[in-house]
């Protein structure tokens, strides 16, 4: 049973029609979606990932940061949109080990390196030399907030962080569709989107895509 509006960020009308306009005739990436939706694990919106693979390309970045591995599937796309080396934080075991079997068939084994951590512990290990051109924070929503000046940090001046899931579902913007259970993860989202529109540090735009989606670049 569905607890939440679906379409309460984008009418249902402009979603098909944006990913009637998405296509890849990626065999891999095709492949991992379908697993994602056969297991419920969660991976980017089809317009997410698109705009994660635009922003890779203009950015042309050298080092990627990503919180949040899954399956692999945000790593490889970015890792197809740009000359890069990518590292990307997975806390669930199972995880990371078919994140690194997807990378490996994907052919991308020596630019994507899988670290099983817990990120909101981890990032502040990452020694201040190795700056990041992009971050991409996609995972636990609720630790966010405890993420947000480590990954300040690491970026560098003109750098971007992209973050996935910021309306969750509308929750975060609209009180009439806050679910119970998920009350502690919107008051965190909704601290995470007031900390990045105050940080002096950043310039911060909020768009209505896929879940929700921030870019945050470093000036």
């Amino acid at each position: 049973m569905i607890e939440y509006d679906k379409n309460a960020i984008v009418p249902p009308y402009i979603t098909e029609y944006l990913r009637d306009k998405i296509t890849h005739g990626d065999a891999l990436l095709h492949e991992m979606e379908e697993y994602a939706v056969e297991r419920s694990v969660p991976i980017v919106e089809p317009e997410t990932a698109r705009f994660l693979s635009v922003v890779c390309r203009a950015v042309k970045p050298k080092k990627i940061l990503e919180v949040g591995a899954a399956i692999g599937y945000s790593a490889i796309l970015m890792a197809k949109a740009a000359e890069c080396e990518i590292s990307t934080l997975e806390y669930d075991d199972d995880m990371a080990r078919i994140a690194r079997e997807n990378i490996e068939k994907a052919g991308y084994a020596d630019k994507i390196k899988v670290i099983e951590a817990d990120a909101k512990d981890y990032l502040s290990y990452i020694d201040e030399d190795e700056i990041f051109d992009i971050i991409f924070l996609d995972g636990p929503k609720a630790h966010y907030i405890y993420m947000l000046d480590e990954c300040v940090r690491l970026l560098k001046k003109g750098g971007i962080i992209v973050t996935d899931n910021v309306l969750y579902k509308g929750m975060t913007a609209d009180d009439n569709h806050v679910v119970r259970r998920k009350i502690t993860i919107v008051k965190r989202l909704r601290r995470y989107v007031d900390m990045l529109m105050e940080n002096k540090e950043l310039e911060t735009a909020i768009l209505p895509l896929g879940d929700g989606v921030t870019v945050s670049v470093k000036i």
